[in-house]
Order: structure tokens, then sequence, then C-alpha cells
């Protein structure tokens, strides 16, 4: 012991370091393990967390676009019962300026000439020269899209 207390201060060793940090090291190590494997344990839970968070950010979009496109859907399901609504009044207008135009002549009968009977007023009135310039205007642009 004598030997130790001849050496100077600053070599002497202290009791704060060396076996003494290695034994409180050891006392701690328990509770420091378990400290760092709750501590990996939170962090895999902050992960999941995020992941959860950011799947939800996307379901939530996803859900949104289909909200729009059921409310488009209901839109055009009202427009289409329109349409349907309308088609008993355009066969019945349809069948009466039919009934009033004459039959042609069976094969075995004469056809009678009678003075012409005038034609009914035409229903549906189609614009062929519009038809006519935009089939044009198409075929044109495919063609120079080839």
């Amino acid at each position: 012991m004598s030997h130790r207390s001849a050496l100077p201060s600053h070599i002497r060793p202290r009791p704060s370091s060396g076996l003494a940090l290695s034994n409180a090291s050891t006392n701690s190590n328990p509770q420091a393990s378990a400290l760092q494997a709750r501590i990996a344990e939170k962090k895999v839970e902050l992960e999941s967390l995020r992941q959860l968070r950011d799947l939800s950010a996307g379901l939530a979009a996803q859900m949104q676009q289909l909200e729009e496109k059921l409310a488009t859907l209901g839109t055009g399901t009202e427009a289409v019962a329109a349409v349907l609504g309308n088609w008993n009044q355009v066969l019945r207008a349809v069948y009466m300026a039919s009934s009033v135009i004459p039959k042609p002549a069976q094969e075995g009968e004469e056809a009678e000439e009678e003075p012409s009977m005038p034609l009914p007023q035409t229903l549906v009135r189609i614009p062929i020269q519009q038809a006519e310039a935009v089939q044009k205007e198409a075929e044109a642009a495919q063609k120079a899209g080839e």
C-alpha cells in the first residue's frame, strides 16, 4: 500500500474510474438494456403509426375520389332516367306518324296509282352538313397523326 501512496496524484487510480466504473455499469446494465429495448419498441411503434397515418391519408384520398365519381354517376343516372322517360312519347309519335304513311303494295297486288299522299312532317332533323364536316376533320386529323 505504501507503494500506491508514493505515486503522484495524477497517476494514482481514482475510485470513480476503473473497477468502480465497470462495477457501476454492471449494476445499471440491466436497467440500461431494458431502457434500450423499450426505446427500440417505441421506435418500431412510432414507425408503425407513421405508416398507418400515411395509409390512412391514401385511403381518405381514394374515398374522396370515389365520392366524386359517385356524384358524377348520380348525375348521369338522372340524365339517363330523363331520356328513358321520354322514349314512350317518342315511340308514340313515331307510331302515329308511321300509321299515316301508305303501305307498299304486296307482290300479288297491283299498285294502284293514287294521287301521291303527302308524307308526314320529318320527325327528326339531322344536320348532315355539320356531321360531314366533323367527319372530314376527324379523317384529316387521323391522316396528319399517321
